[in-house]
């Protein structure tokens, strides 16, 4: 039976999740199995579903499955204000499916929340009670500051935020939260009772909107906002500036419609950055539109085109206030925070602080796992690129650091492709990452990892190939050439199942552009004879051509 209990204090980080294919339960230590566990967002337009695998080693989660139902539950008697049997009914059956798909994945528990429109409703107990009574199902009926709290913990689970606070603002069906954090802890929590299926069932009789009644709801979603935008802007500290974090519905409809114009739409939403004249110019377009011309259009749903316009008014104007350029798309929010409380209910986070600085380190090892990678080798190799890194700084590349986290990442992941070809492994390892999902990592920086990976081996980047046109910028194809090039050194180095090498020493010539390359063994147990490392030296002169043709410099290898 699904019952929990939300736990007031103060707002923990979270880790990170990969949508990968897990690790069989069986492949870990006995008392670290992986741990499955099912969370229900019963909201006012849609009920989603969520079935997370937990690493209790790693502790972090993977997302197996998710579901989405329209439900409208917000679709409320317009005289007394009660859910309608009709909504109880489409979310009953909703509920019912979502109970026993998350039962056949084995699931220990279900954790389930109902938001405004159950909050607000004169019969949402006795809704809550019948779910009880007839789906066994205990759901916890959330505050509005508790919504927000689980909201930032979603989010939290899919973004880094660093030092700067971010404003993440989630446009519901009923309402809308707006939370102001940083890495350390959440700063407002607030709930205001504007949302796209309230505004559009209260004031959204003709469509398309006269200007009339736009500028009225601009009017009426401003004063709502006003008091919680005031709170946010008196939480900032002198001379801070903030990013906008947009989730939910409202945000990924606009996004989808946006990126569905890109010369090249992204694989994903996560991360996507949406100006506000882009969203201005979009807004304008769905006003003229009919409500059938919205329901043609293929990036959103019939269900979300009859209220995108009042989102979109709130969105608009919560950015007009707040004085907002740019926001970035989160695709994680309640449904996945309520992932992470149960993990920190189930002490499987620890540190708060800890869990949101490492979020890219995680979910790259996670993802390593996920693929089978030998996570000794992968080792090795980042300890050798980053050694290469530090010693060859105004030889081999001029990065300013970011590609030291790149370089990182794609020495850890760079043989995944292995997994399904051998001999063009780096092929299928840019194609597993491209298509996976990195939390923490920009979408630029997602397609510059996976290209680091692809160049490791075989041929130098070429106009024709997907992967290279894909980084557009000048600046970030040189770091990936670079990136890669020293990546393509450190794995001809490990050509062993054992380590075998102990340092790494570059000598530079002021005279000539070359780069000489001494390998010191690893110490020898007493008694046997030191390693022989002909074979290393070998493999690394093979990668002297590339060298000369990438970057005009002679390697040489230095004899011992």
């Amino acid at each position: 039976m699904a019952k929990w209990r939300v736990r007031p204090g103060s707002i923990p980080a979270a880790p990170e999740q990969m949508a990968q294919t897990p690790v069989a339960m069986g492949d870990l230590p006995k008392g670290q199995a992986l741990r499955r566990v099912a969370a229900i967002d019963i909201g006012t337009n849609s009920t989603h579903l969520v079935i997370a695998e937990v690493d209790p080693v790693l502790r972090s989660f993977s997302v197996l499955l998710t579901e989405k139902a329209t439900t409208r539950l917000g679709d409320r008697d317009p005289h007394s204000g009660d859910l309608s049997p009709e909504a109880i009914e489409r979310v009953l059956s909703t509920l019912r499916h979502c109970r026993d798909l998350a039962h056949s994945y084995g699931v220990e528990q279900i954790v389930t929340a109902a938001t405004s429109a159950v909050r607000e409703a004169p019969n949402g107990a006795a809704f809550l009670a019948a779910l009880q009574e007839q789906l066994q199902l205990t759901v916890d009926l959330v505050s509005g500051p508790e919504e927000a709290r689980l909201i930032y913990l979603g989010v939290l689970s899919a973004m880094t935020f660093g030092e700067q606070p971010h404003l993440i603002l989630d446009i519901g069906g009923g309402s809308t939260e707006l939370i102001l954090a940083d890495s350390h802890d959440a700063r407002i929590l607030t709930s205001t009772s504007i949302g796209a299926v309230r505004l559009q069932r209260e004031f959204c009789q003709q469509d398309p909107l006269p200007a009339s009644r736009t500028s009225f709801l601009r009017a009426y979603v401003q004063g709502a906002l006003d008091p919680v935008v005031s709170q946010a802007r008196a939480a900032l500290k002198p001379g801070e500036r903030w990013t906008m974090v947009a989730t939910s519905g409202t945000a990924m409809a606009l996004a989808a419609l946006a990126a569905a114009e890109d010369p090249k739409p992204p694989l994903r939403l996560q991360g996507y950055r949406l100006d506000k004249e882009r969203i201005d110019q979009l807004l304008q377009r769905l006003l003229a539109m009919t409500p059938e011309q919205r329901r043609g259009l293929t990036a959103i749903n019939d269900r979300r085109a009859e209220i995108i316009v009042p989102g979109a008014l709130i969105l608009q104007t919560a950015m007009a206030m707040l004085g907002v350029r740019e926001l970035v798309v989160c695709e994680r929010a309640l449904r996945e925070g309520l992932i992470v409380d149960w993990m920190l209910r189930n002490q499987l986070l620890g540190d708060r602080f800890s869990y949101q600085s490492t979020i890219r380190e995680r979910t790259v090892l996670h993802l390593a796992r996920s693929f089978g990678v030998d996570a000794a080798r992968a080792e090795r190799v980042s300890r050798h690129a980053l050694s290469l890194y530090d010693q060859s700084r105004g030889l081999l590349h001029d990065d300013d650091g970011r590609g030291r986290q790149l370089l990182w990442a794609a020495a850890q992941l760079h043989t995944c492709g292995k997994s399904i070809n051998i001999s063009a492994y780096h092929k299928h390892t840019w194609y597993l990452i491209r298509h996976s999902e990195l939390l923490g990592y920009s979408q630029i920086e997602h397609l510059m990892l996976a290209a680091i990976s692809r160049y490791h081996r075989r041929s130098l980047p070429k106009k024709r190939h997907e992967s290279w046109q894909l980084i557009e910028g000048r600046e970030e194809r040189r770091t990936v050439t670079a990136m890669a090039l020293l990546l393509r050194l450190a794995a001809a180095l490990d050509r062993r199942p054992a380590a075998v090498i102990e340092t790494i020493r570059l000598h530079r010539s002021d005279a000539n552009p070359e780069l000489e390359i001494e390998l010191v063994a690893a110490a020898s147990e007493p008694g046997e004879l030191a390693v022989d490392l002909s074979l290393e030296r070998w493999s690394l002169r093979s990668c002297g051509p590339v060298v000369l043709e990438a970057l005009g410099l002679t390697l040489r290898v230095r004899e011992p």
